[in-house]
């Protein structure tokens, strides 16, 4: 008998160790199976979450945001502990003492849902399995998914510190609103750091892991509340919170951003303009799209923002003023179905609902408004955004349109979206009446930027970025037409030729593949020998036609192609008056080194920029400072700054040329437009049938420039140039900029040699004498001019000059300011005449 318990007993036993080693060796397959194929925990050791890239201004200010998702990486350390309390109280009560994986917490999440009836539930996943779960896994519910899950947070655990796990939990967890991570969505749901949450608002962040878009604050506020309020008593039993606490917090009545108890960060960001978004495509190809929006870069760009308020209301003011003159009503080209006119909520609603420009501020902010009624004297509005009062009738009266052409009923109808500002008194800013607006067809580019180191400190690329992103600085490829010409003449003067030498402005005839081309000048006239100086400052075509000939349209290409104004310019002579296309951007760093002294400088809109962890990894100022580093510098001295920039002029011929561009604003071709307290030099540039009008000029300090023209090229209209349309623009805006950035003289080479000049013969002058038409002109040092010589080519240079056609002309060798060696005309010196080569 005895035998026989033994036995039984023995059995047994031999059947419980068999199939404990049985279920060691399922259980081991099982570990093993699973687990063999895993990512391994160095993954997340490189894990770099995808947070917010921000562009700051010069001030620290944060002007805009991109991001793929909505996340600010903080590390643990500056995650306030109320906040990580939240979350375990809410998911993983036991994360400081398990290991991964939680069965007791397993087991209470299973009794405490049934005995609630599924009111109270609670996270059977702990924190480290939801951390593997979303940086490892698909994140789906099997039971593969759940083994895998488990043995990678056992895992884990092992090789990252509690605190590290949490860091990437709170920083990736989908918490809502399109937020990702607690410092976004604190920000989106509170427009509040982390350190300014309540015991509260932190566990209301917790109640979104598991279910982010089901607890909205507004949707789903019953829910919301009694979520948050089971997170705040647990809190309490986690001994987070003391009694006084948990009372205080569960009587908030949860007060967030969605219900408009504060006002939306998002709103305290300026709209986005051409500036910050040229910055995100030009980041995007340096650093490539997935760092730019995901790597959480800190930008901080160059622009001014006062200024780049300014450059913007310059624009528009020209644009407006040209397409209120054409006297046509456009509009907006949306309409409202009359049946949702029928009251002030679904005209309100339907007016949120479209997509309008509601980005413009000039003179006063412009509303998007609906038509209501259409009248002979007036027409009814509704004004998105604002409550009609008595003082300001909802009413537009006739006296408004009277610069279109047609009345109310030519040009509107009911339903109709139109976009309407205040018109207020001058004197005291009294409203006077609602006045219609649209949006001009012509559109335009500014960009101004600071000539010694490129920094662009305002770009506007249109007359609205909400209306059109597309940025006519920097992307629109438009004729330059005149604004090219000094850089023929830069190549010439660097070719041996000076201001005075005398170029003949007469007709031309040229015959091209496509037929025979005669270039005018913009009078129609001819005006026989004329120094370079005057050819410069009245843009004559002919003179700049032939001395592009006479050079070499190969040097002008190289020049231009130097300065960056082209890649690969075109070499027939067209070209020269600016046929080429090229970009606002491209022109205006291109004269930026005419105004330093023909030193080369490359635009930024960026300053530095900087990683996730503080690093640079960009910084555009490549000058080296000798003496900052230096504690001690002598009284009167700043630190050293050594430039590293190459030359690609001569500086006397960057003078000059400058001296002669200060003529066109002075007496030229922008006379009428430029009235400023320094000294400015610039260029107008009108092409063909007035299809685009250029002015670009600087101070000794700012380059800035405007292009006007419709997208797909059309004449601008007769009357339509340069100086008239965009010489204005430059005004306004250099008249702000000057009193913040200041201007002086143009630095003068100290090698110059100056002789004084008659500007309109291009002859000697003695020493001393005065008048308007003496220009004391820069010259090179040694050079001994030859003055009074003429040469005609063997043709007179009478009223009567006939056409010509091309020959070749005679050259000879000089050697230029480079001390490389060129071809120029017989005598092209001052006081001498050169055909260009065309008869």
């Amino acid at each position: 008998m005895l035998r026989f318990i033994f036995s039984f007993f023995g059995g047994i036993l031999t059947m419980l160790t068999m199939g404990l080693i049985m279920g060691a060796l399922t259980l081991g397959g099982v570990l093993y199976m699973y687990g063999r194929d895993l990512p391994t925990y160095e993954t997340l050791a490189r894990y770099q979450p995808k947070t917010i890239s921000r562009i700051y201004s010069g001030e620290g200010e944060i002007i805009d945001e991109f991001a793929v998702e909505r996340r600010l990486f903080t590390p643990a350390s500056e995650i306030p502990d109320l906040v990580k309390q939240a979350f375990i109280s809410a998911e993983d009560k036991n994360f400081y003492t398990h290991t991964g994986y939680d069965p007791r917490g397993i087991l209470a999440a299973i009794v405490e849902a049934v005995t609630s009836r599924g009111e109270n539930l609670r996270g059977a996943s702990t924190i480290t399995q939801q951390v593997m779960k979303n940086f490892l896994l698909d994140g789906s519910t099997t039971l593969e998914r759940k083994i895998k899950e488990i043995i990678l947070a056992t895992r884990i655990e092992g090789a990252m510190s509690k605190e590290q796990i949490l860091e990437l939990y709170l920083t990736e967890i989908d918490l809502g609103v399109r937020s990702f991570g607690v410092t976004a969505a604190a920000r989106s749901y509170f427009n509040k750091p982390l350190s300014e949450l309540s015991p509260a608002e932190a566990a209301f962040l917790a109640v979104h892991p598991k279910a982010p878009y089901s607890y909205h604050p507004v949707h789903n506020r019953e829910a919301a509340i009694a979520r948050r309020n089971f997170i705040l008593r647990e809190m309490f039993e986690n001994g987070y919170l003391t009694q006084e606490e948990l009372t205080v917090a569960l009587n908030d009545p949860l007060r967030t951003v969605q219900n408009g108890d504060f006002p939306s960060y998002q709103e305290s960001l300026p709209p986005r303009d051409y500036f910050t978004d040229e910055i995100r495509r030009q980041l995007s190809q340096n650093f490539g799209e997935d760092e730019f929006f995901s790597g959480g870069l800190s930008i901080r760009a160059t622009v001014d923002p006062d200024l780049q308020v300014t450059a913007a209301h310059s624009l528009q003011r020209a644009l407006e003023e040209y397409d209120r003159g054409l006297g046509e009503w456009r509009g907006t080209g949306l309409t409202i179905p009359e049946d949702q006119l029928g009251s002030e909520e679904l005209w309100r609603a339907a007016l949120a609902d479209l997509t309008v420009p509601r980005d413009i501020t000039y003179v006063a902010p412009w509303y998007p408004a609906v038509v209501l009624a259409v009248e002979e004297n007036q027409l009814r509005i509704g004004v998105e955004g604002i409550v009609e009062t008595e003082a300001e009738p909802f009413v537009v009266p006739r006296r408004d349109i009277e610069w279109m052409r047609g009345n109310f009923f030519d040009n509107y109808t009911v339903g109709d979206v139109v976009h309407v500002r205040r018109m207020t008194a001058d004197s005291d800013g009294a409203f006077i009446r609602w006045s219609l607006r649209q949006i001009p067809e012509a559109q335009g580019g500014f960009m101004a930027m600071d000539v010694n180191t490129g920094r662009v400190i305002a770009m506007q690329g249109g007359f609205s970025y909400q209306d059109s992103v597309f940025n006519r600085a920097t992307q629109a490829q438009r004729q330059p037409g005149s604004s090219f010409k000094p850089f023929v003449y830069a190549a010439a003067l660097d070719s041996g030729y000076s201001p005075a030498t005398i170029v003949v402005d007469a007709p031309i005839t040229i015959n091209t593949p496509q037929g025979v081309w005669r270039p005018k000048n913009a009078s129609n006239q001819f005006y026989g020998p004329t120094p370079l100086r005057t050819g410069i400052e009245r843009s004559r075509n002919l003179m700049t036609i032939r001395l592009a000939q006479e050079i070499g349209m190969d040097t002008v290409a190289a020049y231009a192609e130097r300065f960056g104004v082209y890649d690969r310019m075109n070499q027939g002579l067209a070209a020269s008056l600016g046929a080429d296309e090229t970009t606002l951007f491209k022109m205006i760093s291109a004269y930026a080194m005419f105004a330093n002294g023909g030193e080369r400088v490359e635009p930024t809109l960026v300053d530095r920029v900087q990683d996730r962890y503080g690093n640079t990894v960009y910084r555009h100022d490549q000058r080296i400072c000798v003496d900052c580093d230096d504690a001690i510098i002598a009284e009167g001295f700043g630190p050293r700054i050594e430039s590293n920039r190459d030359r690609v002029m001569n500086e006397i011929t960057a003078y000059q040329l400058t001296s002669m561009m200060r003529g066109v604003v002075q007496r030229g071709t922008a006379s009428g437009a430029i009235n400023l307290p320094v000294p400015i030099a610039g260029k107008t540039g009108t092409t063909n049938d007035a299809k685009d009008v250029w002015f670009i000029g600087f101070s000794s300090n700012i380059v800035a420039g405007c292009y006007i023209g419709y997208d797909t090229p059309r004449s601008l209209g007769r009357g339509a140039s340069g100086g008239g349309f965009c010489g204005p623009v430059f005004n306004r805006f250099m008249r702000e900029a000057i009193d913040v950035y200041g201007a002086g003289a143009f630095d003068v080479p100290e090698s110059c040699q100056f002789i004084n000049i008659d500007r309109y013969s291009g002859a000697r002058l003695p020493d001393g004498v005065s008048g308007e038409n003496v220009i004391a002109e820069c010259f090179r040092p040694g050079e001994e001019p030859l003055f009074g010589i003429m040469f005609d080519g063997g043709f007179a240079m009478a009223g009567d000059l006939p056409l010509f056609d091309e020959v070749q002309a005679t050259g000879r060798e000089v050697t230029t300011s480079t001390g490389e060696t060129a071809t120029v005309g017989p005598k092209a010196t001052f006081g001498t005449l050169s055909t260009g080569g065309l008869y």
